[in-house]
């Protein structure tokens, strides 16, 4: 039941987005800057697509769509060390990276939550955007 409630809180809040949804061009001047960028795609997604030079990796939901909101706050903390400090997420398509920032905006109070509109596949790839492969 307990899942099922945090679950309902996290998709809710999408009908209230306020955060900032970035294109390659804006992501790329914002990293420049030294913005942090959060891939929280899975590890095999990091594998079949690259990742973006740079990006942070914390998978938010495993394979089975399964988290631990707890455990990602605890790293997730440690990227993003106060509630006003810029910060980008990403996925592959900007589904769970709409759901995850305004889970961060609307419950938690981050003032600063971008996200890279259209995911890594339609926001960065197909925009001709290079990507890694992932270090972890």
């Amino acid at each position: 039941m307990k899942k099922i409630l945090i679950v309902s809180l996290l998709f809710s809040t999408m009908l209230f987005a306020k955060f900032n949804h970035l294109d390659d061009k804006q992501v790329l001047q914002m990293v420049k800057k030294g913005v942090p960028i959060i891939d929280i795609r899975t590890p095999g997604e990091w594998k079949q697509y690259g990742i973006i030079k740079g990006a942070k990796l914390l998978t938010f939901f495993d394979e089975n769509g399964r988290y631990d909101v707890r455990s990602w706050l605890q790293k997730f903390s440690k990227i993003v060390k106060d509630k006003n400090q810029p910060f980008i997420l990403y996925c592959a398509h900007a589904n769970r990276s709409k759901v995850v920032g305004n889970f961060l905006d609307k419950q938690l109070g981050y003032k600063n939550v971008n996200e890279l509109k259209g995911g890594i596949i339609y926001g960065w790839i197909q925009k001709g955007r290079d990507t890694v492969k992932p270090t972890k």
